[in-house]
């Protein structure tokens, strides 16, 4: 059944009047500091940002929904720029510019949908828009990924506590890279995974984030542990989710089927979880069996009750808050000084004019569309059926950004590119032969020889490990005995170690 979304009437006095009582409290300088010039300064912007926050409400109430966004941005520059400023006026206290910076934050998603903040009407929306869309299909672009999971808002669900900061930190600095990489990989896959999400209105920052934390975008990603693909599915559970083996292909590598399964997954543990995104994401990365042993009947618990996050994994403790980082920098970038790369992830084909393999492809592609890293990897996710290393013959059809279909015609089709990149790809390396070590020394039968005498309670087993440079079978052989056949005061020869 499609979506039905509710108009919501908007109550502006219980959060202005929190907003007001926080930059009242903060002009006095509370009681830890004397006001001084450059205080009342700082928190007249926090000031100032509260009552942006009123004007954006009353725009938006009065349909004026740009105008809402563009108030609602300025406020956010206005409490980025005092913010910084903080720590070098004597006396200020950074967690009340960062109180009001998240609640705008959360407003800027484009629903207004916060809590006491609002009161909801009984009036619907009609079930299909223009273009005959319904559900999230139906929302602007924007608004897609952060509206709904499963009735509830995304931003909402997502507790800016210590774990998620230090996440969002680790994603800002020492995992920077895997999230640029991330992106732009998802972004040249969005085509064929996003579906999915939206057809179960699962928000796509939710998708983005597990498949950044999971694999970084790479299709062809296997763990340790043996999980695959994308989204790393577990052999077992990529069965539950019908992901098989197609012709000795393993349908976990490929990006569209490992996003239909991970969204049925995620939908039906947010079912068995009532809908507690945090619990079900610890699930996908712990197991459901667990998380289900651990929470019981209790399925609003949080995941950070110590009855839960104490008794989980250290990867799960440190997984399910970097899946919701990584999600909110998706849905605000610019909040956190972060600019994801312009990607244009058109998909696009082309029909090979001559035999070449994906790593032909990638020499003679070169940087064209003005990817510096070659488009190895943009490659590979989208024709994950193909090895790379084989040619394959001409009229072969390969999925690409649309964006290389005049590179290709232009580069590779004849010229002086394929042609070395045919030469680097048949290079004969050469092989040097390996000489396998030598199997260990074996004393036969007919070398020099010892004898033992069996005592009470010997077995050959026994006297073997006693001699400990031969085995059961031999000293067997060369007394011509069958193993339990022995008896005290029998006389065995027993091979010499050397």
């Amino acid at each position: 059944m499609p979506a039905r979304f509710p108009i919501h009437a908007l109550r502006l006095a219980p959060l202005f009047a929190a907003l007001s009582a926080l930059a009242g409290c903060a002009t006095s300088g509370g009681s830890h500091a004397a006001p001084t010039p450059q205080l009342d300064t700082l928190y007249g912007q926090l000031d100032q940002a509260s009552k942006s926050y009123e004007m954006a409400l009353q725009q938006a109430r009065e349909g004026d929904a740009p105008a809402s966004q563009k108030t609602l941005s300025g406020a956010l520059e206005q409490l980025k720029r005092a913010s910084a400023q903080c720590g070098g006026v004597a006396g200020c206290d950074p967690q009340r510019f960062f109180a009001v910076y998240d609640r705008l934050l959360r407003l800027k998603d484009g629903s207004f949908s916060l809590g006491d903040d609002v009161e909801v009407s009984g009036e619907q929306m009609p079930e299909a828009t223009a273009a005959g869309k319904t559900g999230a299909a139906s929302l602007p672009q924007a608004q897609r990924s952060v509206t709904l999971l499963h009735g509830q808002k995304l931003s909402e669900l997502i507790a800016m506590n210590g774990p998620v900061k230090a996440a969002l930190e680790m994603w800002l600095t020492q995992w920077r890279s895997n999230l640029m990489d991330a992106y732009v990989n998802y972004q040249y896959m969005r085509y064929q995974m996003w579906p999915a999400y939206q057809s179960r209105d699962l928000p796509e920052a939710i998708l983005f984030g597990i498949m950044a934390k999971e694999s970084g975008g790479k299709v062809h990603a296997v763990s340790r542990s043996g999980a695959a693909g994308p989204l790393q599915f577990m052999y077992a559970t990529g069965l539950r989710f019908g992901l098989n083996s197609d012709g000795g292909f393993d349908e976990r590598f490929d990006p569209a089927l490992a996003a239909r399964a991970n969204a049925e997954y995620l939908d039906e543990q947010l079912g068995i979880f009532n809908n507690n995104l945090e619990v079900t994401l610890a699930a996908y990365n712990g197991g459901e069996g667990r998380m289900r042993r651990l929470v019981g009947d209790d399925t609003a618990v949080s995941f950070y009750d110590p009855r839960i996050y104490n008794q989980l994994s250290q990867e799960t403790r440190d997984y399910v808050p970097a899946v919701l980082a990584a999600a909110w920098l998706f849905l605000h970038p610019d909040s956190y000084n972060l600019r994801f790369p312009k990607v244009d992830g058109v998909p696009g084909s082309i029909t090979l004019s001559r035999p070449a393999s994906l790593s032909e492809l990638t020499v003679c592609l070169g940087s064209a569309g003005g990817m510096d890293s070659g488009w190895f990897r943009t490659l590979r996710n989208l024709n994950p059926r193909v090895d790379p290393q084989v040619a394959l013959p001409a009229g072969t059809r390969l999925v690409l950004p649309k964006l290389l279909e005049k590179p290709y015609a232009a580069r590779c089709t004849d010229g002086p590119w394929p042609i070395l990149a045919n030469d680097l790809h048949t290079a004969v390396v050469p092989v040097v032969p390996t000489t396998p070590d030598p199997p260990p020394a074996r004393v036969s039968a007919t070398a020099k020889s010892r004898s033992y005498t069996v005592k009470r309670g010997d077995t050959l087993a026994g006297i073997v490990r006693k001699l400990g440079c031969s085995d059961v079978q031999e000293v067997a052989q060369l007394n011509g005995i069958r193993q339990q056949h022995i008896k005290p005061g029998q006389t065995l020869k027993l091979p010499a170690c050397r």
